[in-house]
């Protein structure tokens, strides 16, 4: 019975033996392949706005329902007629309904207030042809030249977008990606490692700003990847 027992045990033990004498292996291969550096590829690029969106605010002003009406029409056809002449299209054109306030109907009615209505009235043209755009906006001064004085308030702001981001995503994030990997090299390089396969990868939001405050046509698109390789000896 004593002698069965030894005999079984002999396979036991060998396979200890043998296992003993691979942990220390089998954890440098496992520490080997948990050596990493992460690194951060950034690709910045400048474009132009492909569409912008300029709401024209004018105000008219009067004690009279039918002479203000009149002069929002006068004022409505002057400014698309400068706008035509300047070759925006009819359907680039829209035209709101004018907002029109009875000051004299509010509960606080200030004495010294010298007109009963105030109308509010917007076109706004919405273009692919920023170019011709904002030629035309250069040259507001005509309006101004016909009594007609256009709102600067913030709601007046011509908006620039960029809608093209889907065309130059790819090359894009090619391009931070190698900037990624060149950094991984050398850290590799710098650590007398050698890089190997990327363990993760995120490639980051895309966003899109004004390059300054002065020129919203002109857009900065930054995209930010960050990539984890393994280092290998």
């Amino acid at each position: 019975m004593a002698a069965s027992h030894n005999n079984s045990m002999g396979p036991i033990l060998l396979g200890l033996v043998f296992l003993g004498l691979m942990l220390p292996h089998t954890a440098k291969v496992f520490r080997s392949y948990e050596r990493t550096v992460s690194v951060k590829g950034l690709c910045e690029k400048e474009v132009k706005a492909d569409k912008v969106i300029w709401p024209l605010v004018y105000k008219v002003v009067g004690n009279d329902m039918d002479v203000v009406y009149k002069a929002i029409e006068g004022e409505k056809s002057s400014i698309i007629e400068f706008l035509n002449k300047g070759g925006i299209k009819a359907e680039e054109i829209s035209v709101s309904l004018p907002s029109v306030s009875d000051k004299f109907s509010e509960n606080y009615v200030d004495v010294n207030r010298v007109y009963r209505y105030v109308a509010s009235c917007t076109i706004t043209v919405c273009s692919q042809d920023v170019d011709k755009v904002l030629a035309v906006m250069n040259r507001q001064n005509e309006l101004l030249a016909k009594g007609i004085v256009l709102s600067t308030e913030w709601d007046s702001k011509p908006q620039f977008t960029f809608e093209g981001l889907n065309e130059i995503k790819p090359q894009m994030i090619e391009e931070a990606t190698k900037n990624a990997r060149a950094a991984a090299d050398k850290f590799a390089k710098d650590s007398d490692s050698k890089l190997g396969k990327i363990k993760t990868a995120n490639q980051g939001q895309f966003s899109i700003t004004d390059r300054d405050s002065n020129t919203p046509q002109e857009k900065k698109v930054r995209v930010v990847t960050s990539i984890e390789y393994y280092l290998k000896k």
